[in-house]
């Protein structure tokens, strides 16, 4: 499992009554109705939220014609950026639930910016199609992809049904996989000094 630290806590300087502390912004889980993310996602733009819909593009083929579609890999949710005042304001919007919340928890659980970086990087990039395992993956060696349009991305390197894969773990929500040619990845190995 790769852990990676969450560097989105910058705050505004406290002015005594800890709500400095309490403005820090991360990414989050919004559920949403059926067939809205791109609704929600519209409103959210116009309230000035950013937020993150991940859809790619697939090729449908009928009888008489072909046609690019775009489809929502996560169906029912939107990634949004927000403080707490954000998140209130979400909440707002009619076809939104709630947020995405660990088993045993109260609050929204957070999406590591790092896991959100990744994650995007490899929607916008890559030329092969990505989904999101439906089965838990087991844990693979950390590697980057060193060619092809996917260069720079790290993640982990997996097998899943006899494809090698390059995974991307989304605290939570499970891993986005890609297929990836054995050649196109090295491990990376830790330092020692």
């Amino acid at each position: 499992m790769i852990l990676i630290k969450d560097k989105s806590s910058s705050a505004s300087p406290s002015n005594g009554t800890g709500e400095g502390v309490a403005r820090s912004k991360h990414w989050y889980v919004a559920y949403v109705r059926m067939h809205h993310e791109k609704k929600v996602s519209e409103r959210l733009e116009k309230m000035g939220i950013e937020n993150f819909v991940p859809i790619q593009q697939e090729l449908h083929q009928w009888s008489d014609r072909r046609k690019l579609i775009d489809k929502v890999i996560l169906p029912m949710m939107v990634f949004v950026y927000a403080d707490p005042k954000e998140r209130t304001e979400v909440l707002t919007i009619p076809t939104v639930s709630r947020f995405m919340v660990m088993r045993g928890e109260s609050t929204p659980a957070i999406i590591p910016d790092e896991q959100m970086a990744r994650f995007r990087f490899m929607l916008d990039y890559s030329e092969e199609s990505v989904s999101m395992a439906d089965v838990p993956l087991v844990h693979g060696e950390e590697v980057r992809v060193i060619k092809g349009p996917l260069k720079g991305l790290v993640g982990e390197f997996v097998t899943e049904g006899g494809k090698s894969k390059i995974a991307i773990r989304l605290n939570m929500l499970g891993c986005a996989c890609v297929d990836i040619p054995v050649g196109s990845v090295e491990p990376i190995r830790e330092k020692r000094g």
